[in-house]
């Protein structure tokens, strides 16, 4: 493993996406997104993509240049297009306009469409919540996932995220998971470290159960977690993320490749709750954190807690990555 700053790692990923031709200011939102990714514990979406990212480039998936806006508004609900250029500044802007339509209206749902890889789909409603409002978001992807009982790609790993903001400033109650058994990105993490990945996770091309991530890349599949349930999320995921915005579901002919995103944002005191719902959302953590532990537990986790422990130990001790990645990466810099 190889520890780097924060600030080092910002510098290189910030100097590959201008060197693809992306102006400065995307440039940086990408950059700071994809480090994000790994102070908050998600590798799979962090500066390891810069590869797959210079790839998309190359074969003109991402116009790195295009600029995102708004292609359609109506009162609540809105749609910006993507143009094909980077994910992170389209879904950047969806989640601004939602938090001021839903200041507006109390409910305000934004697609995006024409839409490359968001990146991590938490930095979107956290985004939201850290604004006091919930957030909510839901994404289809690549078909990399095969549904339940079956063994070819039709489903992507189409994520979805949930954000709740808290009282005094504390860290949002967040969810954010692919509804895959894991995110296609911790493959990679594991590819990268050599370390074998946990079972129930992927059949090989055959269909057989496969503990070897290489597997997957050599036309294996991903499995939905919890069977069924896992399996009927990411139908809906690709229904009200990609169908909804225009990107169609990811085994259409008409799928283009990329994320068709929804984000929604409920602005709390249009309800009539407030203050009530405030309390709620403090009696209701400080009762998990209270709660008693079972054996080989010390402590209840809210969710969200791990990534934001893990922002603060990253923030301040660097970011570890494979040496392998370490090494694409410098070796793309140097390319370019």
């Amino acid at each position: 493993m190889k520890r780097i700053s924060v600030k080092r790692l910002q510098a290189v990923a910030n100097s590959v996406l201008v060197a693809l031709g992306t102006p400065k200011d995307l440039a940086r939102i990408v950059a700071d997104s994809l480090v994000e990714a790994n102070l908050v514990g998600h590798d799979s979406h962090g500066v390891m993509r810069l590869m797959q990212y210079a790839d998309m480039v190359k074969r003109g998936q991402v116009k790195p240049a295009e600029r995102n806006e708004v292609a359609a508004l109506n009162r609540a609900s809105a749609q910006i297009d993507g143009k094909w250029g980077w994910g992170q500044p389209a879904a950047q802007h969806a989640a601004s306009l939602a938090i001021e339509m839903a200041r507006e209206y109390g409910t305000a749902a934004v697609t995006v469409s024409n839409c490359n890889h968001v990146g991590r789909l938490g930095e979107y409603v956290e985004m939201i919540a850290r604004e006091g409002l919930i957030g909510l978001a839901f994404c289809n992807s690549s078909p990399i996932v095969a549904p339940y009982g079956g063994r070819t790609r039709l489903l992507g790993t189409n994520p979805m995220a949930c954000a709740v903001p808290r009282a005094n400033g504390a860290d949002p109650v967040m969810i954010d998971f692919a509804t895959s058994g894991t995110a296609e990105g911790k493959l990679r993490v594991a590819r990268e470290k050599g370390e074998p990945i946990a079972p129930g996770l992927i059949l090989d091309k055959a269909g057989a159960p496969s503990q070897d991530p290489a597997a997957f890349y050599d036309g294996g599949v991903l499995l939905p977690f919890g069977g069924h349930k896992g399996y009927g999320l990411a139908v809906m995921m690709d229904l009200i993320g990609g169908a909804l915005s225009g990107m169609a579901p990811a085994s259409s002919p008409n799928y283009g490749g990329g994320n068709g995103t929804l984000l929604i944002a409920l602005q709390i005191l249009h309800f009539g709750t407030g203050d009530v719902f405030a309390s709620y959302v403090e009696d209701l953590c400080a009762n998990l954190k209270n709660a008693p532990t079972a054996p080989g537990f010390d402590e209840v986790l809210v969710p969200g807690e791990p990534e934001w422990r893990t922002r603060v130990q990253r923030t301040a001790e660097g970011v570890e990555l494979p040496e392998a990645t370490w090494i694409k990466i410098r070796e793309l810099a140097g390319e370019l």
